[in-house]
């Protein structure tokens, strides 16, 4: 691969990091532009059918519209949820449990994001935790990173399990590739393997998600606390710690006696029994406590009590839960109306959208029974809306754009240059020239995948094959390289361009997007690299 088809296909995220992140455009701004960019490189360079492009933007524009109905359903019981009051006495409630706003940061955004993530995944844990964090008062810039760098370990086995069961699963069968990853390891089985490489994953990350609410806290306390301190987060690392390993150890145990499917939820269940309890104790946590960061004044009291404000969360979460359960009815009837595009102005390109199985559905249906429940009256539901589709239709713009110029990116294997795909182009170079210090690598291709696609099911999709290839080159076993693919997945969901804009949008940061992605970037490049380093540090002594 010459320097030339580097830079060329380097030329999408180059626009993409340069214009969000050095320039400072809004997404709506920079992510046309980029996807303008994308479009010629396809066409010019790769040599790309202009139908293929065309179909892979199509493609793109339905993905994205199923997202901007998940990023609605969220805006929307969130404003019912503040307009009813529910809001503030959920705010109180987590007062009264732990007043600490580092407390509050761990138990809302890591414990219960996980929850959310094991339960549905696809960007939700966000959407609900940063206007929790936002709830009680933290700036909605600090909401907003905390809850995408807390959603970082439980992506591994996020929506039941969907980045091993299916993304590594489907990535592994193309080309009938997966007899030969599984013969390398003597596996009997894809399943075996498969379970193999989730409980490496969950071991790897015993020593580095388990330190993710640290980081959290230090960023809050360096970044967003009146005392700009790095010693006001290090005061709190006995609670912090105590709440990483209070989910990542129940994760690793059910990975390795029960599989992929519920390490999250479980895990995250486990995590909110330990501590709060020991919150509400105020036990290893430094006395004195912090105050939190005011950034709003304080909101109308109303009368409502915790169990009522709480219960469209709880049934959004059962909700949740029981439609993702393959031995529930619930999930082949939500998925029985679907709306297909197969074969796309003929080229092979399909997709395929089921929008009352998606998450939207479940807010948009929480929010309507919460009307009721909350007995709002018509003003407050006109407003409610009218809120939720003016902020939907800022973010909208975006991600109409961010879409389709990933799925372009993606989908320009099908080309008369010759070439694969450019990530697939962009991986093999990387694979040929690191050689074996592709443990190092593996992790940051992970992340790519993560970042391009938002999501960790398609990072692992695109990008398993290619690691098990590598691994292979390297003689290293395809189940560690494996796991730091899914690792490496995790970390760039904390960067994703899908993630980072669909957030945004939820607490009203439309042009910030740039400046949310510079405070998740060092994070996530930790995350990675300590992956790779604990991967490779395994297989220099295998």
């Amino acid at each position: 691969m010459t320097i030339a088809l580097i830079l060329a296909a380097l030329a999408p995220l180059i626009a993409v990091l340069g214009l969000l992140v050095m320039l400072r455009l809004p997404a709506a701004v920079a992510m046309p532009f980029s996807l303008l960019v994308t479009a010629l490189v396809s066409v010019v360079i790769w040599r790309v059918p202009v139908i293929q492009v065309l179909a892979a933007a199509a493609e793109g524009t339905v993905i994205a519209a199923s997202i901007v109905w998940i990023v609605f359903g969220a805006i929307f019981l969130l404003k019912v949820l503040t307009a009813g009051g529910a809001m503030t006495v959920i705010r109180d409630g987590f007062t009264r449990i732990a007043p600490d706003p580092r407390a509050q940061i761990i138990v809302i955004a890591w414990l219960f994001g996980a929850f959310l993530e094991g339960a549905a995944g696809f960007g939700t844990p966000a959407a609900i935790t940063a206007p929790l964090l936002v709830a009680l008062r933290f700036k909605p810039m600090a909401a907003v990173v905390l809850a995408l760098i807390a959603d970082s370990s439980p992506v591994s086995f996020g929506a039941i399990g969907t980045p091993v069961a299916i993304g590594l699963a489907q990535g592994l069968e193309e080309d009938g590739q997966v007899d030969a990853a599984i013969a390398a390891d003597g596996d009997q089985s894809l399943e075996t393997m498969l379970e193999a490489v989730a409980v490496q994953a969950a071991m790897i990350d015993l020593f580095v998600g388990s330190l993710i609410p640290l980081i959290m806290i230090l960023i809050f306390t360096r970044f967003f606390d009146v005392r700009q301190s790095w010693k006001a987060g290090l005061a709190a690392w006995k609670f912090a710690l105590a709440a990483g390993f209070a989910y990542t150890l129940p994760a690793l145990g059910v990975a390795a006696m029960l599989g992929p499917e519920l390490p999250a939820l479980i895990g995250a269940l486990c995590g909110l029994a330990i501590m709060v309890p020991i919150a509400r104790k105020g036990w290893l946590l430094p006395d004195g406590g912090l105050r939190p960061t005011l950034e709003h004044g304080a909101l109308v009291a109303f009368p409502m009590s915790l169990k009522r404000a709480w219960s469209p969360y709880l049934l959004l979460a059962v909700m949740l839960v029981v439609t993702r359960i393959e031995i529930l009815p619930f999930k082949s009837w939500l998925n029985k109306v679907s709306i297909q595009w197969n074969g796309i102005f003929g080229t092979e390109i399909s997709v395929s959208v089921a929008p009352f199985y998606l998450p939207g559905a479940m807010f948009v249906v929480i929010a309507v029974l919460t009307l009721r429940m909350h007995r709002m009256n018509l003003a407050q539901v006109r407003t409610s809306l009218n809120e939720a589709a003016r902020i939907v239709g800022t973010s909208a713009m975006a991600l109409g754009a961010a879409v389709p110029m990933v799925r372009i990116f993606i989908q320009s294997g099908v080309n008369d240059a010759g070439l694969r795909s450019m990530p697939m182009e962009l991986a093999s170079f990387a694979a040929g020239g690191v050689g074996t210090k592709w443990p190092l690598v593996a992790p940051l291709l992970g992340a790519l995948g993560s970042f391009l696609s938002g999501s960790a099911t398609f990072s692992n999709m695109t990008f398993a094959l290619l690691q098990t290839q590598a691994a292979e080159q390297v003689g290293m076993p395809t189940v560690l390289v494996l796991a730091g693919q899914m690792l490496g997945a995790n970390a760039g969901n904390m960067v994703s361009v899908l993630n980072v804009v669909a957030a945004a949008a939820v607490v009203g940061l439309i042009r910030e997007e740039g400046t949310i992605i510079r405070f998740t970037f060092l994070p996530m490049l930790i995350y990675a690299l300590a992956s790779g380093t604990i991967i490779f540090a395994l297989m220099l002594a295998s």
